[in-house]
């Protein structure tokens, strides 16, 4: 039951008396947020996060914050952490339709299918002949009840013949249960809608699968020319290449894929396979060497932006002793990693224990100088 209008303009008065001192506040968050915006459009996504977590902090009511945070997270595998944004998005504005989607999304990956597919269920009641809807329940469904996920993204299709990704799923569900042709009928159909790189790589994975390489090498070399930055499909087509005996080309395409992802350890390992297979041994001895350590390192990497995502929450919570242990392991684990310094410097800010707040936030800024200070740091 909703009290009279009368009444909502006089609570709404009253609290914006109350909130006006908050207002800088608010602005210092908005500006935080548009400036991680932009490190994000720059790639440097470790200074973005931290940009992020302050804005938050400074605004927790603001869902556009929070959402750009569970996004955040969620590239960097903090599933926990970009949930509970994701949830604080929503409390602030339930009708936010990116952040529902997120949320599901999210929720499916970190093992609550349930949850996932229950939500999306509810909001595909709200709106049955929305496609979009749809199309995220199908999404939510592919993790755990594939006939189902196969039915939904058929009546989104049926919706909206042209959205190209439901169709691209359901390519990519069809293929999990051995429908191949059918898999590669639904691509072809998506490939004259729009000539995306990443239909044309399923295609050339499905066709590699089923031992057609001619087709494979012509659909990856398709999907290259679409995009010759597409570094999928130079892996793929190494791939295919390899398994043709074509040591030559195979290494070229690992060694293009390489160039443009360097930090992908399975790109190392199959042009390690690729070189032994060659007869270069020195060449394969060096590029398994580099894979084994870029699997450490991810390894450390995603340990230290979990433990760093674990100690953001409790020091929004308050339980700053905690955080700062959070932080120390998170440290320990990889002492190159600047967003958990970042947290530090602000969790012994908040503890009031300024010279070593200042050292931390130091030491985050020598390792990626593009980090700001919060903005109530002297």
């Amino acid at each position: 039951m909703y009290p009279p209008r009368g009444a909502a303009i006089a609570v709404l008065v009253c609290l914006s008396g109350l909130n006006g001192a908050a207002l800088p506040q608010r602005q210092d968050a908005r500006a935080s947020y548009a400036q991680a915006l932009e490190l994000q459009r720059e790639s440097n996504d470790a200074a973005a996060l931290t940009l992020l977590w302050e804005a938050a902090a400074l605004d927790p009511r603001d869902a556009d914050i929070q959402n750009a945070l569970g996004e955040a997270l969620d590239r960097i595998g903090a599933l926990d952490g970009a949930v509970a944004a994701y949830r604080a998005s929503l409390d602030a504005r339930p009708d936010f339709q990116k952040a529902a989607n997120n949320l599901i999304l999210a929720l499916a990956k970190s093992g609550r299918g349930e949850e996932a597919v229950e939500r999306a269920r509810a909001r595909v009641a709200e709106k049955p002949g929305d496609a979009e809807r749809q199309f995220t329940l199908g999404l939510a469904q592919s993790e755990q009840d594939v006939t189902g996920a196969i039915e939904t993204f058929r009546r989104t299709l049926a919706l909206a013949p042209r959205h190209v990704l439901a169709r691209y799923n359901l390519a990519l569900t069809l293929s999990r249960v051995d429908r191949a042709g059918e898999a590669i009928e639904e691509l072809r159909r998506a490939i004259q809608v729009e000539s995306r790189p990443e239909l044309h790589d399923a295609l050339g994975v499905i066709y590699w699968h089923e031992g057609d390489l001619d087709r494979a090498t012509a659909a990856l070399r398709d999907a290259i020319a679409a995009n010759d930055r597409y570094a999928d499909a130079y892996d793929a087509l190494g791939a295919v290449l390899t398994a043709k005996h074509d040591w030559t080309a195979a290494a070229a395409a690992l060694g293009r894929a390489i160039a443009l992802r360097p930090e992908r350890a399975e790109s190392h390992s199959a042009l390690a396979h690729v070189l032994q297979m060659s007869g270069d041994e020195t060449g394969a001895r060096r590029e398994f060497e580099r894979a084994e350590q870029l699997r450490r390192d991810r390894a450390r990497e995603r340990e230290a932006s979990a433990l760093t995502a674990a100690a953001a929450q409790q020091f929004d919570r308050g339980e700053l002793t905690q955080a700062l242990a959070t932080l120390r392991n998170a440290t320990a684990v990889l002492n190159t990693y600047a967003p958990a310094f970042y947290q530090m410097g602000r969790t012994l800010q908040k503890l009031g224990r300024e010279a070593e707040a200042g050292d931390a936030f130091a030491r985050a800024r020598q390792l990626n100088p593009s980090l700001a200070l919060p903005r109530n740091t002297p």
